[in-house]
This record gives C-alpha cells, structure tokens and sequence, in this order.
C-alpha cells in the first residue's frame, strides 16, 4: 500500500497563476472532499497530500468528526499523521483544545506521537488535555510528552505541576483505591520531573 506524504505549501508563497491554480485546485478537491461519495473522498485526500496546505485540515477534520467510514478515517488518520508542515501544529492544538471535535480527540491524538511534527512548545497544553479527558486520551498525552525532543521554557514545567498538582488534590478526597487516571496522572508528574532534569542540561 503507498503512503502518502502531504507536502503543504507555505502561505506566503507570491500569489502567481502556478499558485492560484494550486489553490483553485484545493478548493474542488475540499468540495469532493464534503461530498460524502467515499471514493471522491479517497481520491480528494490523494489529490491534496500534493496541493493542499494548512487551510485544508480544518475541513478534514470537520469531515470526520461528522461521521466517516473506518475505511475513510483510516486515510485521514495516516494523511494526518503524515504531515510534516511545522505550521500545522498551531491548526492541530487547537481542534484538539475544542471540545466541537471530542469524539476524534482519541485518534487525532494517535497521530501525533509518531508525527514528524515537533509539538514540544505545547506540552502545557497536552498536559490541559490529559486532565480534562478520559484515562484513554490521558494516556495518549503522556506517550506524546514521553517522546518530545525539546528545549522547553523553564515556566513550561512549572505551569504543568501547578495543573497537575491541582488536578490530584481535588480529586484525591473522592479517589477509588483503583483510580487508573489519578494513578496515570501521578506517572505523568514523574516523567515530567525527569524531563525537567534533562531539559536543565539541555539548556
């Protein structure tokens, strides 16, 4: 099976008549895309791995949250995971940070520990997320911040406990003995303790 690698152009490419066409080439692709036709679908997300860029993974997204095929999701998950426009992280953090799209934030979140995307400046949101979803996404979160590169801002980590901290004392007082969650959350205090060390000798 081939893979597909979206190569996003950048936005402030010169508006010449290569680059509007590209675009008006986009904008059909993105209308097959809505169709709901699941081989217009498949052909629109092979069509723009080669002409789309950022503008085109809101749509995306918005395709799936709406209900698509396993067959469909499957090609959305690998287009999106396959993304190595650095801009997208921006687009991606916040789908995820909207509670509209909560019911793709779990295969959405999948894509990113294994993205060729740096998404290290947004671990305070990661850990945000962790706290506000279920043991599932908390889960994916801890896995996407175990495999961030860094640098990080000092503050990063700070912000972090703070919310961690917060997040296990108010829920410690009506902790079940087998509170998987409180228990993961605890995990993710560890390993962002040992990423802060090693980040103090990366500085």
């Amino acid at each position: 099976m081939t893979t597909f690698v979206p190569t996003f152009k950048e936005k402030n490419m010169a508006p010449t008549d290569q680059e509007k066409e590209r675009k008006a080439k986009m904008n059909a692709l993105l209308t097959d895309l809505k169709s709901g036709e699941e081989k217009k679908v498949s052909k629109s997300l092979k069509g723009l791995q080669v002409h789309g860029d950022d503008e085109a993974i809101l749509p995306i997204i918005e395709v799936w949250s709406a209900g698509v095929s396993p067959r469909t999701e499957n090609a959305i998950i690998t287009f999106i995971g396959d993304i190595k426009s650095s801009s997208s992280a921006d687009i991606i953090m916040e789908i995820l940070l909207d509670n509209t799209f909560k019911n793709i934030h779990l295969p959405l979140l999948t894509t990113i520990w294994n993205s060729k995307v740096d998404y290290s400046e947004y671990l305070v949101d990661f850990v945000t997320l962790a706290i506000q979803h279920d043991f599932m996404v908390t889960l994916e979160c801890l896995t996407i911040i175990e495999n961030m590169d860094g640098p990080f801002p000092e503050h990063h980590f700070l912000d972090a406990e703070i919310i961690l901290r917060e997040y296990a004392e108010k829920h410690q007082k009506n902790a079940v003995e087998d509170d998987k969650k409180l228990k993961l959350i605890g995990e993710l205090r560890t390993v962002l303790k040992n990423m802060e060390q090693q980040n103090v000798d990366l500085l």
